[in-house]
């Protein structure tokens, strides 16, 4: 995602500095000027966009040796990561104290939407008006929704990935019940489809078993599973229960233990003794 990211932002027009943990992937993109440190990313930028795989990784970035606040830059950071709300409020904490201004933009959609530019980006901020001076970058890449004050974007992103695992393995566990009743896969997914359009874009996953490449892994998924669940069980009272989403991060738990890299729609290899590929139904009529 980061990568696809920094490629939209050069193609219509930005001057883009890259940074990757492994160099040689940052070198491979062939966008920018490749850094050697989150700090030479930070120097100069007026606009500091990461997007990193969790709390942990977003620390290292931020607060590490060569990290970015060591660069004493006072550049808007904009982080399009999944962490959580209290990762987010540490970030900002950190980022006033240095001089800069946090916009947190966790975004709906993979790959495909940022080359189309059609993401949906959450955005948190302190001050309203501190979106504004991104706007025009974050539009480049979708549509900015203005969710609140720091943390309230992060909490959003978790429901709706929350969402999305329950949708999807629903979708699986029900593909797997139509076809024990002897329904072919194509027509009890299209079903499904007109009821969560979203499942659409994994198709080939659902129905034919190909579940690269990879839009949405499975051990990132998890991942916001947990932090969803240790964020909705503080809530008071009744409000803190929530079976479904304890189900669905088991669910793919016990995937990700066998598959994590593959896309999300590898949940089906949960009802499923056969992982094969499998060629679509008008291909095995011929």
């Amino acid at each position: 995602m980061g990568g696809a990211i920094a490629r939209r932002l050069e193609t219509t027009g930005f001057d883009i500095s890259v940074w990757d943990r492994t160099k040689s992937k940052a070198e491979a993109l062939h966008v920018g000027h490749v850094v050697d440190s989150p700090a030479d990313a930070a120097r100069n930028a007026d606009v500091l966009i990461t997007m990193v795989t969790g709390p942990q990784a977003l620390r290292d970035v931020y607060f590490g040796p060569s990290g970015v606040f060591t660069a004493g830059a006072a550049s808007t950071i904009v982080d399009m990561s999944t962490v959580g709300p209290a990762a987010a409020r540490e970030l900002a904490d950190a980022a006033e104290l240095h001089g800069a201004k946090l916009v947190e933009a966790p975004v709906i959609g993979s790959t495909p939407a940022v080359n189309s530019g059609t993401l949906l980006i959450l955005a948190g901020t302190a001050l309203a008006e501190d979106l504004e001076s991104v706007r025009p970058v974050l539009e480049q890449l979708g549509e900015v929704h203005y969710v609140g004050d720091v943390g309230s974007a992060a909490t959003l992103k978790l429901v709706a990935n929350s969402f999305l695992g329950i949708v999807s393995a629903g979708a699986a566990e029900l593909m797997a019940a139509g076809e024990a009743q002897g329904l072919e896969a194509e027509q009890v997914f299209t079903v499904l489809t007109r009821v969560a359009p979203g499942l659409k874009v994994r198709e080939a996953g659902f129905v034919r078993n190909i579940h690269e490449p990879t839009m949405f892994a499975v051990r990132d998924l998890l991942k916001d599973l947990d932090l969803g669940l240790a964020l909705y069980q503080r809530a008071p009272g009744a409000r803190s229960k929530v079976p479904l989403t304890a189900i669905t991060r088991e669910l793919f738990a016990a995937v990700a233990s066998r598959v994590p890299d593959l896309d999300i729609s590898a949940i089906g290899t949960a009802y499923s003794t056969d992982p094969l590929p499998r060629q679509p139904v008008e291909e095995l009529a011929l």
